[in-house]
């Protein structure tokens, strides 16, 4: 066993000589304490804090929409700022591996919250099987799976389905993003669900009409014994102003 360490030792120092590992934002070569983001990067940041702050944006954006314990995103997503990186590299370019890693960040916030420590289940915002099939992987999958991880809560991914392709919210208005996912979530399996305090992890919130559509959908199939807490690693600015 020591030999096939050292093997595997030697293979990733040639790795990181050839391929050397870089920031997920700023494309600097980390350093080997480093994970996918360097200190600085980390360090500027454009952090919510929300998890700790009951009352927030977020929080206030499901107010007379759907009943919600608790609500947060980690960081600002600002558009064509080095921050959109983040997303557009595991959503885009197939490095699921930084999704994971920044759920696993994401998820020591949420296990040293109060509002976010009896989380029961993990539920990611499922993609339509032929976006799956064009993406290779659900990114919010390996978000969810990071964070489990950290907060010690088991992930489902079989218990809700995305049943129609809709179209990306990219490109839409405020309004055109609530009609387009207005009932395209169906709830396969309820018992997996009924009676817990789910979390419904997504990579962006920007409206909250998809977090709001997966969440009435589970509280429906459930009759209402259900609690829903939503968490999204990033969240538009243009959400905390009004839209």
């Amino acid at each position: 066993m020591s030999i096939l360490r050292d093997i595997s030792g030697v293979l990733l120092d040639v790795a990181s000589v050839v391929m050397p590992r870089t920031c997920i934002v700023c494309g600097r070569v980390l350093m080997e304490s480093e994970s996918c983001m360097c200190i600085a990067c980390r360090y500027n940041m454009p952090l919510t804090n929300f998890s700790k702050e009951r009352n927030n944006p977020i929080m206030r954006l499901f107010e007379n929409v759907i009943p919600i314990e608790s609500a947060t995103a980690l960081f600002w997503f600002v558009g064509n700022s080095e921050w959109q990186r983040i997303i557009h590299n595991f959503k885009y370019y197939n490095r699921w591996f930084f999704a994971q890693k920044m759920g696993e960040w994401f998820g020591e916030e949420l296990r040293d919250s109060e509002n976010f420590g009896n989380i029961e289940l993990i539920v990611p915002i499922p993609l339509h099987f032929r976006r799956r099939l064009m993406r290779g992987y659900n990114q919010s999958e390996q978000l969810a799976l990071g964070m489990g991880r950290k907060m010690g809560v088991r992930c489902e991914f079989r218990a809700v389905r995305r049943r129609s392709y809709n179209d990306s919210q990219t490109s839409k208005s405020k309004s055109e993003r609530w009609d387009n996912v207005d009932d395209i979530f169906e709830v396969r399996d309820v018992e997996k669900l009924r009676g817990r305090h789910i979390l419904l992890v997504d990579d962006v919130m920007t409206t909250g009409a998809t977090m709001s559509s997966c969440a009435t959908a589970i509280i429906r199939a459930c009759e209402g014994d259900v609690r829903i807490s939503v968490a999204s690693l990033a969240a538009s600015r243009r959400m905390a102003d009004g839209w």
